[in-house]
């Protein structure tokens, strides 16, 4: 498994805080062309993102792996789980509620 993390790193105070998280699971295909699930994880600090609640997830398939770099794959992903590409507004699971701990 890939585990994309996005990471924040406070010029200010120094801390480093995660604020997202992305895990891409290799489910079978060649070894040329591999196929993936591929999915968000709901939250805004490592404690939040630990519980593993998925926001979106999609697949991609026929990617290959030996050919481009994985920058390709984590872009292919966001665009299946459309983060990216023409269908890039906002969800309802990716609304956070008012008072949520950030």
């Amino acid at each position: 498994m890939i585990v994309v993390r996005v990471e924040l790193h406070s010029a200010i105070t120094r801390k480093v805080t995660e604020i997202a998280r992305m895990n891409i699971r290799n489910r079978g295909g060649t070894k040329e062309l591999g196929d993936y699930a591929v999915d968000t994880v709901r939250g805004r600090s490592r404690e939040q993102l630990d519980r593993g609640e998925c926001v979106r997830s999609a697949e991609v398939n026929g990617y290959p792996r030996l050919r481009i770099h994985v920058w390709h794959l984590v872009a292919r992903a966001l665009i299946a789980m459309n983060y990216a590409g023409a269908r890039e507004l906002a969800q309802e699971p990716d609304l956070f509620e008012e008072g949520e701990p950030k």
